[in-house]
């Protein structure tokens, strides 16, 4: 899925530069982008190994606040879009979704102009 996302947002002009493992890479890697590019979207999978999406989220969100991030997955229940709500992340994605994540990411960016 994440090979998937990527192409999409690629093919839509969106440059991905950093992918990561697990959600402890997530982490390290939005930490690597000492600026981040901006404007910056984090696309996040809740399931993820080692850290959960949103246990990424909140880090990130702790470290910068004002931080766009897509909670992407393919079970989002109403506690788990109630919990990223309550952390600041911007949108949560259904994988079914997969293919709306560049109108989605564009009207994010633009909310935040």
């Amino acid at each position: 899925m994440r090979f998937l996302a990527k192409h999409i947002l690629e093919s839509s002009d969106f440059q991905v530069v950093a992918e990561a493992v697990d959600g402890h890479d997530a982490v390290l890697r939005f930490r690597e982008l000492d600026p981040p590019p901006d404007p910056t979207v984090v696309l996040l999978d809740n399931q993820m190994p080692k850290k959960t999406g949103i246990e990424a989220a909140a880090e990130i969100l702790a470290e910068a606040p004002e931080q766009i991030i897509v909670l992407f997955s393919a079970y989002l229940s109403d506690s788990i879009q109630a919990e990223a709500r309550r952390l600041g992340v911007a949108a949560c994605v259904s994988k079914s979704d997969v293919a709306d994540l560049p109108r989605i990411i564009e009207e994010l960016v633009a909310q935040r102009a």
